[in-house]
C-alpha cells in the first residue's frame, strides 16, 4: 500500500486533504480525510428531487467508516457517487487531492476499490480466475501476469481467506463464500481505499463476521481506508472507527459509535424505541416501533 507524504504534497492537495471535526466541539477526534464530497446532489433520471443532499461527506484516511440508515435513506446512492458511479447534479467529489472525475477507469482503479451490490461472473470460473480479474488496472487486454501480478493474487487470497476454495467454481460456491471471492478479487486491485456496498446482506451470521473480519484485518494490517454501507447498525458500531448517519438523504449525525448510536437516534431515523449499552461493545435492544 502507498504512503503520503505531506512534504510532497502540492499546496491544493494539502488543502483538500484537510482536517475535519465536523463542526462539533464534542467531537475531539480529528483525521485527514482522503476522500470528500461537497455540496453534493444526486439524483437519478427518473427522480425529480435529489436523493442526496448534503455539505459535505468525510471517509478519514486510514480507518473504518460505515455509512447506516434506515431503507431508501440514500446509502449506496451517495456510495455511487464516490466511486465515480454516480455523477453528482451539483458539488463535487476529491479523492487524494483531486476530482474524482480527473481520474481515467484504470487509474482511479489503482486508487480505489469498489464491490457494489450487484456483482456477475461466469458460473465456470474458479475463485482464483475471479480474483485476477482484480489485476486488470495493471495489464494490458493481452498481457500475461507477471510476478507483481501473481503476489498480489496471493496475497489478497490470503486476506480473503478463500485458500481452501481457490480452485473451486463460483457457480458451486455459498453466498457466503461467493461475498469473500469478490472481496479477495477487490483486494487484488491493491488499493489505499475500498467501499463496499451492503457486503454482509443476506448472509448467515458465520459469513458477516468472516466478511467483516477481513474488512477489520485489512484496515489493520495493509492500512486500508474503508467505507461500507451496513444494514445492521449494532454491527457498524462494533466495526467501525466512525459512522455516517443517514436520514431521508441527508446526514443525521457523524462521528465515533459512541457518540452517535444513541436511543435517539434509533428513535429519529430508524423510528425504534430501543436500549442501547456498551459493555464495551454496543448491545442494541429493540422494544417497539414508533
Amino acid at each position: 500500500m502507498s504512503t503520503y507524504s505531506d512534504s510532497e504534497d502540492t499546496a491544493e492537495e494539502q488543502a483538500s486533504r484537510q482536517v475535519f471535526d465536523g463542526g462539533d466541539a464534542d467531537h475531539e477526534s480529528k483525521q485527514a480525510s482522503v476522500l470528500h464530497a461537497e455540496d453534493l446532489a444526486l439524483g437519478y433520471p427518473t427522480t425529480e428531487e435529489p436523493v442526496v443532499e448534503c455539505n459535505r461527506i468525510d471517509v478519514p484516511e486510514g480507518e473504518i467508516t460505515a455509512l447506516v440508515g434506515p431503507n431508501g435513506s440514500g446509502k449506496s446512492t451517495l456510495l455511487k457517487a464516490l466511486s465515480d458511479h454516480l455523477e453528482p447534479d451539483e458539488g463535487s467529489v476529491v479523492l487524494d487531492g483531486r476530482s474524482i472525475q480527473e481520474y481515467d477507469d484504470k487509474e482511479l482503479a489503482r486508487e480505489l476499490g469498489l464491490l457494489s451490490q450487484e456483482n456477475d461472473a461466469p458460473g465456470s470460473i474458479t475463485v482464483e480466475d475471479l480474483v485476477y480479474h482484480g489485476r486488470y488496472p495493471y495489464r494490458g487486454f493481452f498481457d500475461s501476469a507477471t510476478d507483481d501480478d501473481r503476489e498480489a493474487v496471493e496475497r489478497a487470497i490470503d486476506l480473503a481467506g478463500v485458500e481452501d476454495i481457490r480452485d473451486e467454481e463460483v457457480g458451486n460456491l455459498s453466498g457466503g463464500q461467493k461475498q469473500l471471492a469478490w472481496i479477495a478479487m477487490v483486494l487484488a486491485q491493491d488499493t489505499d481505499v475500498l467501499l463496499l456496498d451492503e457486503p454482509t446482506t443476506f448472509l448467515d451470521l458465520h459469513h458477516q463476521l468472516r466478511v467483516m473480519e477481513v474488512v477489520r484485518k485489512l484496515n489493520e494490517e495493509e492500512g486500508v481506508t474503508v467505507a461500507v454501507v451496513l444494514h445492521d447498525i449494532a454491527q457498524a458500531a462494533r466495526f467501525a472507527d466512525y459512522l455516517v448517519a443517514l436520514d431521508d438523504g441527508e446526514p443525521y449525525d457523524w462521528g465515533p459509535p459512541r457518540e452517535v448510536v444513541t436511543e435517539q437516534l434509533l428513535a429519529d431515523v430508524f423510528n425504534v424505541d430501543a436500549a442501547v449499552t456498551y459493555t464495551p461493545d454496543p448491545e442494541i435492544i429493540p422494544k417497539q416501533s414508533l
